[in-house]
């Protein structure tokens, strides 16, 4: 029974060896993998940002572009994991393949097992890390949900419209939930240190979030502590 990870994953493989590329991408369908090759650096430029793979495997001998420069521009971009595969097995080429941004790196000739489970390991820990990253681009207060990435705000299932500046207020307390926040604060914060117009902008736009929140779905989402500010708080 083959892994889940390898469920519908694509790897990019940049070799100019024909019969060692064959052989690599041979062993991987049979796995579950979807391949695509390229044969010059160029190419594989081009493939992955057109094909967009969850790994590369990448030669460091290659023409029209050597495989450091390749990784050099596709980190520039992105971070999906890149394993260098070499001739050569001097620690410099090593140390030189991983400062360009490769995650790992594996010398010829491999036991194709070997490169499996390093394409395993390095597809866990790029999943970790995207996971992690969603995580942290989800702000979540009781029936409350922030997506950051999308800049969109749902109370329960219900998505809830809002403008740039309630968007930023309602994040500035959610970010700060439990603390009292004084108007001071949230203008400096939200409106900014140069704010030049009404002072009482904060209660209006307090008002807009509570008409929006508070009022349509009958909760007490944003809290008034008078001559202070406002705070919202994780349900007891």
């Amino acid at each position: 029974m083959k892994e889940t990870i390898n469920e519908q994953k694509r790897v990019l493989i940049i070799e100019d060896e024909t019969k060692l590329a064959r052989f690599i991408e041979l062993e991987l369908k049979h796995e579950g993998y979807k391949v695509i090759l390229a044969e010059d650096g160029k190419e594989g430029i081009d493939k992955f940002f057109d094909e967009k793979p969850d790994i590369v495997l990448l030669d460091l001998m290659l023409p029209k572009l050597n495989g450091i420069e390749v990784c050099r521009r596709i980190r520039k971009e992105s971070d999906t994991p890149i394993i260098m595969i070499t001739a050569k097995g001097e620690t410099m080429d090593k140390i030189v393949g991983l400062d360009s941004g490769a995650d790992d790196y594996i010398t010829k000739p491999f036991a194709i097992e070997e490169l499996f489970a390093r394409i395993r390991v390095a597809l866990r820990h790029s999943s970790k890390i995207t996971n992690e990253k969603n995580i942290n681009n989800i702000l979540i207060l009781n029936d409350l949900k922030i997506d950051l990435s999308m800049h969109s705000v749902y109370y329960k299932e219900n998505k809830i419209e809002l403008t740039k500046r309630e968007y930023e207020l309602l994040v500035y307390l959610v970010r700060n939930k439990n603390i009292v926040i004084s108007r001071e604060q949230i203008l400096n914060k939200v409106w900014g240190y140069d704010y030049l117009g009404e002072t009482n902008v904060v209660d209006v736009y307090v008002r807009y979030l509570r008409t929006k929140i508070d009022d349509k779905y009958n909760i007490k989402l944003i809290h008034t502590i008078r001559g202070v500010g406002y705070f919202v708080k994780d349900n007891d």
